[in-house]
């Protein structure tokens, strides 16, 4: 609980809550529910909010509470209030950042990113301010509200800082290789980079090789590197034929080559699909992880 400005002593405290000082002193050490400040002369201080602090806890009491189970109450709702104004700060620094790279400032974008990662961890800059861009970028891009030009700027924003962080990260040997590209024909690669990013904090050594692999090279490129896991994303249903022709033909050619497919146009609902997609959220993409390790080692 906040401490404030201390303006009442503990007799004044008794005094307006109807509580013995005893009480009061015992609460304080039992549950180190506030800390009042101290005078010169030693003397407890309690601030107005402390007063209403404990004004609140009383009423509680009165209403049949315990002291601790009102305490908990107070915690609970005090972590639920913290969470929502972390959650409002992540917010506004997701559209500060949107908003410098749909306006073509790089430096503002740089400096944005910058403070996110000074403020938070390194996985909740990527779930909730990482994530919900792309999916307001994607968004925009594709009802029209930016342009191809406002999306590719983006995109090569994302790319050069995950270039630079990818050579911070260890990768453990022990995991599998993995390669990520876009589907044949795909030129939309947000998701893609997001996602080997979080691949990559997990420790394993992927290979991004994004857009612009033609269908029939992608055999070539799967027999050259030798990856375990082959990671796929396609945006546009139109590029749905050339993704199903590569997995339909790396299914029967690389019987031990594992598959995990993203994007907006690919289905969970599709049979061919269904047992690689890994979702559009961090939640989604943490749970194909524990599935993902379950069957490797169910397998090996």
């Amino acid at each position: 609980m906040e401490q404030g400005e201390g303006k009442y002593n503990i007799k004044a405290v008794s005094k307006q809550l109807g509580v013995q000082p005893g009480t009061i002193r015992a609460w304080e050490r039992r549950y180190d529910m506030i800390s009042p400040i101290r005078n010169e002369a030693g003397h407890r201080l309690y601030s107005q909010q402390q007063v209403e602090q404990l004004r609140w806890l009383v009423h509680k009491i009165n209403q049949g509470f315990t002291i601790s189970q009102a305490i908990q109450v107070w915690q609970q709702s005090d972590r639920h209030a913290n969470q929502i104004k972390t959650e409002s700060v992540q917010h506004d620094m997701t559209s500060e950042l949107l908003q410098a790279l749909l306006s073509f400032e790089e430096k503002k974008a740089h400096d944005s990113l910058d403070r996110a990662f000074s403020l938070y961890s390194f996985d909740l800059v990527i779930t909730d301010l990482l994530i919900p861009l792309l999916n307001s970028i994607g968004h925009q891009w594709a009802t029209g509200q930016i342009t191809t030009a406002h999306e590719h700027f983006a995109t090569s924003f994302l790319r050069s800082r995950i270039g630079h962080i990818f050579h911070t990260m260890p990768v453990k040997g022990f995991l599998p290789k993995a390669v990520s590209v876009c589907s044949p024909g795909e030129t939309h690669e947000l998701g893609l980079l997001i996602f080997t990013l979080f691949l990559r904090r997990k420790g394993f050594e992927v290979i991004y090789l994004g857009t612009g692999i033609a269908e029939e090279d992608m055999d070539i490129v799967i027999n050259e590197i030798q990856p375990r896991l082959l990671v796929m994303s396609c945006t546009f249903d139109r590029h749905l034929p050339a993704l199903r022709r590569t997995i339909q033909r790396i299914l029967k050619q690389e019987q031990s080559l594992d598959l995990a497919l993203g994007g907006s146009a690919v289905s969970a609902d599709d049979a061919l699909f269904s047992p690689y997609t890994i979702g559009d959220r961090a939640e989604e993409w943490e749970d194909w992880m524990h599935k993902y390790f379950r069957r490797r080692m169910s397998f090996d």
